[in-house]
């Protein structure tokens, strides 16, 4: 009846891997219960797994009892969340990503040679608020779907960063918008906008044009997963979705459909892939087809706490 096109590279990327990983060693070593700041990773199903082992997610540190074992997110933590977990006599773990503590490190050098930092991103996402609180009093959140509302000196010495998980293109978009206000506007060394959501991205715009309907895997609040949707709706298929599971796959969605499109966010299990594509068999699309952009092969080694 009809066909699935694969994307490759999706789901798990080392960062996703790392932080997972963390919890599970930390549960392992020390047992339940070990306290999560935040959601460890953007995937109601990965957070409900832990949770069912013995993590407690918590949204703040003060719901986190002296003494205790928190482990940080892997998007990040303001320097001030650090010092109130030392100051509260707390064990930490930080499970932050590599990537996102490079960009803290930037805002952190930017800041310290007399730059205003212009950090591209969704002011109410963790990730950005852990940067901007590595230098608050010079970091200044641009939305990229707004990037005129930003209000500094025309030849103000500035740079620019971005959240790691947005859209390469619409990135660029925003940064060439803002030059028009600030030529001398510097670029960081490397791309903010993490090799994983890069890699996704690539391979979703690869397919999206021979596909008549896409279905991402992802939980709303991950901003990786909607970006892919929105790439590939961009990139010419005609009907996308973001689910959670394969339970909200809706059948209504298929009718008139050839060839769907399967992805998922770099915060998304396997498992949950799998799930859908037998979703998708059981209505007469059994033949899978991978679509392979790249190869990954990096990893992450576990945080420095967890090894000693």
């Amino acid at each position: 009846m009809g066909r699935v096109l694969l994307a490759a590279p999706r789901g798990y990327c080392a960062g996703v891997e790392r932080a997972i990983a963390t919890v599970e060693e930390a549960l392992r070593r020390h047992g339940p219960p070990v306290y999560v700041r935040k959601q460890i990773v953007h995937n109601t199903s990965v957070v409900a797994d832990l949770t069912r082992r013995g993590a407690i997610f918590v949204e703040e540190l003060a719901e986190v009892p002296e003494g205790a074992l928190v482990v940080f997110s892997a998007h990040g933590v303001a320097p001030a969340v650090k010092r109130e977990a030392a100051e509260r006599g707390l064990r930490s773990i930080d499970a932050t990503c590599p990537l996102v503590t490079k960009v803290h490190r930037e805002a952190v050098r930017l800041a310290e040679s007399g730059h205003e930092v212009i950090l591209i991103g969704h002011a109410e996402h963790e990730e950005v608020e852990g940067t901007v609180g590595e230098a608050p009093e010079r970091i200044h959140v641009v939305d990229p779907a707004r990037p005129d509302e930003l209000v500094l000196p025309r030849h103000a010495k500035a740079g620019w960063l971005s959240q790691t998980t947005l859209s390469v293109d619409e990135t660029l978009a925003t940064v060439a918008r803002l030059r028009e206000r600030h030529p001398g506007l510097a670029d960081p060394p490397s791309d903010d906008v993490c090799y994983a959501s890069q890699n996704r991205q690539e391979a979703i715009a690869g397919l999206a044009p021979r596909c008549d309907l896409v279905l991402v895997v992802g939980s709303p609040n991950s901003s990786n997963s909607r970006r892919l949707v929105e790439v590939a709706l961009s990139a010419g298929a005609p009907a996308g979705h973001l689910i959670d599971t394969a339970a909200e796959a809706d059948e209504a969605w298929l009718e008139g459909v050839t060839t769907v499109g399967v992805s998922a966010g770099a915060s998304v299990p396997e498992y949950l892939v799998a799930e859908l594509l037998e979703w998708l068999a059981a209505r007469g699309y059994a033949d899978v087809e991978t679509v392979t952009r790249t190869q990954e092969t990096l990893t992450f080694a576990l945080p420095r706490e967890i090894q000693r």
